[in-house]
């Protein structure tokens, strides 16, 4: 008798507590429905704690209702012109998100006899798609705090909205346009700025894998150039140049990928690979002499092939008569031709030959000239760093001096290039 006892108790405490759970539920319903949503919120979350209603739809369905409400309170004093609470009305719609989801989840299980019977979805679904535009107001809006982590959930999930299972099926629900395409960079950049690297790497490799849309804040390369820089800052070498490789075939006209493959060879010590890639960069972009031909030029040169450097030198010149790289770098390559030639006329004891060479050095000191005049001229007119115009004048110097040695004389130009550096 004790035994049944024990049982039938053990029963009715099992069922009180079951009721206590689902009159919990009923009142987070009632004082949501009061816009008590403080209280509404402290009894919703016991029920999502609880064995008995932690999986139920409708507890996740009234939490996200919570959020909702937070949300529409204050957009309907911002349409009423009243004074409208945006944190309080933002931070209801990242309230409502997860839950809503968990709701509709949870509703997909099918029942005992195997059927699927959600009776929230619809109504999950219509709020989601009414707030879906709000979500980049609150982006915006925690974005301006700097709270970047925060603004860039914000953006993500109005990233997400468009792609949940229950949209599935519907046809156009959202307008996919340029300004979600927008919103995507959005929601990578704040991350970053967050320094949230692995999420903003997983973000930016999803984005890759899905069709671009052209828009006005930034390329479909743009997206494999920040791949990189996050491989980078993850110090994953060989995943940064496998990125520089997907790049450099898919842009083939941009200017990161496969100047930044040439740079990795060049430091590998593979000029061979270097001067391939450079010469495919070449061909898919001619516009950009200035960099691609100045770089082959230093590759030749740095074999001791002179004039071969002069031609990529001249032709990046060609391409743009102002490429600062291509004037220092012509310049150096006349200078390093007459020091090479003053050393081997030292050496000589044939006075003939001295002469000869004396006139060759002096004329690549005279070729020389003009390309570093011009190329210290520019750095002074954007006035570049000071250290980029000293080392120029330090070259104009060297020139001045080595001419008048030599018997141009170019003691006027060379006493005021002194007087700029200070000595």
């Amino acid at each position: 008798m004790r035994k049944l006892f024990f049982l039938t108790a053990v029963a009715v405490f099992a069922a009180s507590s079951m009721f206590a759970q689902k009159s919990a539920l009923r009142d987070a319903k009632r004082s949501l429905g009061s816009n008590d949503l403080n209280e509404a919120r402290t009894l919703i979350k016991q029920a999502t704690t609880n064995a008995e209603t932690a999986n139920d739809p409708e507890t996740w369905k009234i939490f996200g209702d919570i959020g909702n409400k937070a949300f529409d309170n204050e957009r309907t004093n911002e349409m009423l012109g009243k004074q409208a609470n945006q944190e309080v009305m933002f931070n209801g719609l990242l309230e409502s998100y997860v839950p809503y989801l968990k709701a509709d989840s949870l509703g997909e299980l099918p029942d005992e006899k195997g059927k699927v019977k959600n009776k929230f979805r619809k109504d999950i679904a219509g709020v989601l798609k009414a707030n879906h535009p709000f979500y980049i107001n609150g982006g915006i809006f925690f974005n301006e705090k700097q709270q970047y982590a925060k603004a860039s959930d914000f953006f993500e999930i109005y990233w997400n909205i468009p792609s949940l299972p229950m949209f599935a099926g519907q046809k156009d629900p959202f307008l996919i346009d340029s300004t979600f395409q927008t919103i995507k960079y959005y929601a990578i950049i704040t991350a970053i700025q967050a320094q949230d690297h692995k999420r903003a790497l997983a973000m930016l490799k999803r984005a890759a894998s899905e069709p671009f849309i052209a828009n006005s804040a930034y390329q479909e390369s743009d997206i494999y150039e920040l791949i990189a820089s996050e491989y980078i800052q993850q110090g994953d070498t060989a995943k940064y140049i496998e990125t520089l490789y997907e790049g450099a075939e898919k842009f083939p006209k941009s200017k990161y990928f496969t100047p930044n493959l040439v740079n990795v060879f060049i430091r590998q010590g593979d000029n061979q690979k270097a001067m391939e890639y450079l010469d495919e960069a070449i061909k898919n972009d001619p516009s950009n002499a200035c960099d691609l031909n100045s770089v082959k030029g230093a590759l030749l040169a740095e074999k001791g092939d002179f004039a071969a450097a002069e031609e990529e030198y001249n032709k990046a010149l060609t391409q743009d008569p102002n490429c600062e790289r291509a004037l220092e770098a012509l310049a150096v390559n006349f200078i390093l031709q007459a020091q090479n030639l003053k050393e081997k006329t030292a050496t000589m004891s044939d006075r003939k030959l001295q002469l000869e060479n004396d006139k060759k050095t002096v004329d690549f000191y005279q070729r020389a000239l003009p390309h570093l005049e011009k190329f210290t001229k520019s750095l002074k007119d954007r006035t570049a760093d000071k250290t980029e115009i000293d080392g120029a004048l330090m070259k104009l110097r060297n020139v001045y001096y080595n001419l008048s040695m030599m018997g141009v004389d170019k003691s006027a130009q060379l006493k005021q290039v002194e007087a700029e550096l200070g000595l």
